[in-house]
């Protein structure tokens, strides 16, 4: 069984209430403390507060496992 990456678009959508990166890193801590193994960086994070390093910030939040 092949297990299909999370979208970062996927996650976006399905919170629209996101208003900020820090909001993102929370939601994401909570993906990543479930089944999912693979995380796709598909799009940008376009809130203001997105830094330029998103893509590592993000990455050690889902493979700390949710322990953000």
């Amino acid at each position: 069984m092949i297990e299909e990456p999370l979208k970062m678009s996927d996650i976006i959508i399905q919170n629209p209430q996101l208003n900020s990166f820090d909001e993102l890193k929370t939601i994401l801590k909570d993906y990543a403390s479930g089944e999912v193994v693979l995380l796709n960086f598909d799009i940008k994070p376009d809130f203001r507060d997105t830094p330029r390093d998103w893509q590592w910030q993000l990455e050690g939040v889902f493979m700390q496992k949710g322990t953000y």
